[in-house]
């Protein structure tokens, strides 16, 4: 019935479900929990464009005193205060990820670095050199591994990013062979988690005539290839990203690719996750200059050949393992016109900065012919 100013009375059910559709819980609604969102985030931004030009003002006292610009070790205290800090209530990959892309833009705001890749766009090496600097580094595209080598060497460019192995195809002689002949030192390396696509214009897998891509590509998707594809013929060229781009200028041609040339080339995925086997995973290795110091979780990387002589490579082995020094990686590459002889690439944990690393390494001098140290710089994450 009407009240005495006629209006309805409403059941109280009724009024009730009203105020849970109003979105109230508690005097507090959807618009008045997004307006705290609003303003955390305004918050942040202001925090963040103080964190910019803290960095800034970092650069110029650098500057000043002819400091290098990138400082690992601090960077990675920063990380390991902050993971302390969060306890897990963030999700901590995220917040690593957050954190990475902040410290990369302010670090290039002291200075502009301009890093050269395996091109063209949206190659796997192009993918690496966005994981490690972030999207605020300018990035030209080359069209060899060995190219990239030759415009750091000259300083054209500041850094090149290369791979070096894969955990399923091994080595990439290329770049193996590019540091025989270039000089310049590792800074640092990446561990890119690597996903092959099949892909072409129309996404179906009925207008597939040729299949394109790099040759490592191609080999650790070759079963996968012989099994769905065996009449499809397989092209291999200098990069995804130019498989990526044939694709995207014929439509009877499929690239295997990255996730990125999807989207650079507006092509269409046939396939996703090609590869023959999951987990694989390619190391890059960031070239330059100089080295940084150390970080406190470093590796280090040198490029020897060893005397002609019985015993010379078990004393260069007993010379690291007498001081508790983890040689990670071993590898032999034939020396160019000389049969029979090798340079041996060694990967060991620590930098050159710390003792037994710097004692083991003017050892290993010793039973060397030639000795060339390739750089201390930190190690991967992943």
């Amino acid at each position: 019935m009407p009240d005495k100013k006629g209006k309805k009375n409403l059941p109280k059910s009724t009024a009730t479900s009203g105020k849970k559709l109003s979105g109230s819980d508690s005097g507090n609604s959807v618009i008045d929990v997004r307006n705290k969102i609003d303003a955390i985030d305004d918050q942040i931004l202001k925090l963040l464009k103080k964190r910019l030009n803290c960095a800034k003002k970092i650069g110029q006292l650098k500057e000043k005193g002819n400091k290098a610009k990138w400082d690992p070790l601090r960077e990675r205290q920063i990380f390991s205060r902050l993971s302390t800090d969060n306890q897990g209530e963030f999700p901590e990959q995220s917040l690593d990820s957050i954190f990475h892309e902040i410290i990369t833009t302010c670090r290039l705001s002291q200075k502009e670095v301009a890093v050269a890749y395996l091109g063209p766009e949206a190659t796997f090496s192009h993918l690496a050199g966005v994981k490690y600097f972030g999207t605020s580094a300018k990035y030209r595209p080359v069209e060899t591994i060995e190219d990239i080598f030759l415009e750091v060497e000259r300083e054209r460019i500041e850094y090149g990013i290369v791979p070096v192995e894969n955990s399923i195809e091994g080595s990439v002689t290329s770049t193996l062979d590019s540091f025989i002949k270039y000089r310049v030192k590792i800074c640092g390396e990446l561990h890119l988690g690597i996903k092959h696509h099949l892909i072409n214009q129309s996404g179906e897998i009925k207008d597939i005539k040729l299949i394109a891509s790099h040759s490592q590509p191609l080999a650790q998707c070759r079963q996968w290839l012989k099994k769905n594809l065996p009449e499809i013929p397989c092209q291999s060229v200098f990069s995804t990203g130019v498989a990526s781009k044939m694709a995207a200028e014929d439509p009877t041609i499929a690239a295997i690719a990255s996730s990125l040339a999807i989207k650079t080339y507006h092509l269409q995925t046939v396939i996703s996750g090609i590869e023959d086997y999951r987990g694989n995973t390619t190391r890059f290795l960031l070239i330059g200059k100089e080295s940084p110091s150390r970080s406190g979780n470093d590796k280090t990387s040198l490029l020897v050949s060893l005397l002609d002589r019985p015993g010379a490579l078990n004393d260069a082995l007993r010379f690291l393992a007498d001081r508790d020094i983890n040689l990670t990686r071993i590898e032999s590459r034939p020396v160019k016109n000389e049969p029979g002889n090798y340079l041996f690439f060694l990967d060991m944990l620590g930098h050159l900065e710390d003792n037994p690393i710097r004692e083991g390494c003017e050892k290993l001098k010793q039973v060397c012919s030639s000795y060339e140290w390739l750089g201390s710089y930190p190690r991967s994450k992943s």
